[in-house]
C-alpha cells in the first residue's frame, strides 16, 4: 500500500510540474507615463530572482510632487509599493536601494520618512547621494532591487 502511494504522490508531482507554465526569463512589469503620454522605460523588470525597480520620484495619482521631502518621500515609497505588489511582492522583499536626493542637507529627514516603511534590523543595504537635479523638481528618487526567487 505505501509503495502504490508512493506511485501515486509521484505522479502528481510530475504532473503538476510538468503542466506548469515556464516563467519569462525576463518579465516587465508598469508602464509608466507623465501627462498621458508613455515613459521610455518599465516601472520594473525582473530578471531571474532579482526585480529591478526603476527610479521613482514621488508623483502622486495626479502626477504632481507633493511639498517636502518627507511627503516626496512617503508618495515615492508608496509607489514603490505599487510596483512590489505588480510583481507579487512586498517591502520585505527589497535588499538595496539607492536614493538619490536633490539637496544632502535633505537626508535627515528623507530617513525619517524612509524608516517607516522597513522594520528594524531588516533594512534594506542603502547609498545616497546628493544631484544637481531630479527630473519634474523632484527631492528625492529612489531606485530600489528586491528578490523575487521566492514566487
Amino acid at each position: 500500500m505505501k509503495a502504490f502511494f508512493a506511485i501515486l504522490i509521484g505522479a502528481l508531482i510530475m504532473t503538476s510540474t510538468a503542466e506548469a507554465a515556464p516563467r519569462s526569463a525576463v518579465q516587465h512589469y508598469g508602464n509608466p507615463t507623465l501627462n498621458g503620454q508613455p515613459l521610455p522605460f518599465s516601472e520594473a523588470v525582473r530578471v531571474g530572482d532579482v526585480l529591478y525597480l526603476s527610479g521613482q520620484l514621488g508623483r502622486g495619482p495626479d502626477g504632481t510632487l507633493p511639498d517636502g521631502i518627507e511627503a516626496q518621500t512617503k508618495q515615492t515609497l508608496d509607489n514603490i509599493g505599487a510596483t512590489l505588489k505588480l510583481a507579487g511582492l512586498g517591502y520585505e522583499d527589497i535588499f538595496h536601494c539607492t536614493a538619490m536626493l536633490a539637496d544632502m542637507k535633505l537626508w535627515p529627514d528623507f530617513n525619517k520618512a524612509y524608516v517607516t516603511y522597513f522594520p528594524e534590523g531588516k533594512r534594506p543595504a542603502r547609498s545616497a547621494f546628493g544631484t544637481s537635479g531630479l527630473a519634474l523638481g523632484g527631492l528625492i528618487e529612489l531606485e530600489c532591487q528586491a528578490y523575487a526567487g521566492k514566487k
